[in-house]
């Protein structure tokens, strides 16, 4: 198991970024996004926000295969829509590479590595 972080940044509005929090709650997510989700060998997801930035917390499976996610999310017409619909909020970090929204955050440090 292991855990990943990624990094987007939301258009700077607020009524956009509120809306944008409003579809994540969980009565308003559409279920097949979260089935997506959870049939890739994602175990746990969290999206924290500050200002315009989202910072998202993967927890994964060992044979999780973000390739393979990508490519069923590509034939599933419900959360190809949820995409569609997620990137009227988005834009990507600057420095993203073309096409890429979530963009993976390196780690720099670790408390657990550290002496006693």
């Amino acid at each position: 198991m292991s855990c990943q972080c990624l990094a987007l940044d939301l258009r700077d509005d607020p009524a956009a970024i509120a809306e944008y929090e409003r579809w994540h709650r969980s009565e308003f997510i559409w279920p097949a996004v979260v089935r997506s989700i959870r049939a890739a060998g994602i175990l746990d997801m969290r999206i924290f926000r500050t200002g315009n930035r989202l910072v998202m917390l993967i927890r994964v499976a060992p044979e999780f295969d973000a390739g393979a996610k990508a490519k069923a999310d590509a034939a599933n017409e419900r959360v190809q829509a949820w995409e569609a619909l997620m990137a009227t909020f988005q834009q990507p970090l600057p420095w993203a590479q073309a096409g890429q929204k979530w963009t993976p955050m390196h780690q720099i440090f670790d408390l657990a590595a550290c002496p006693p």
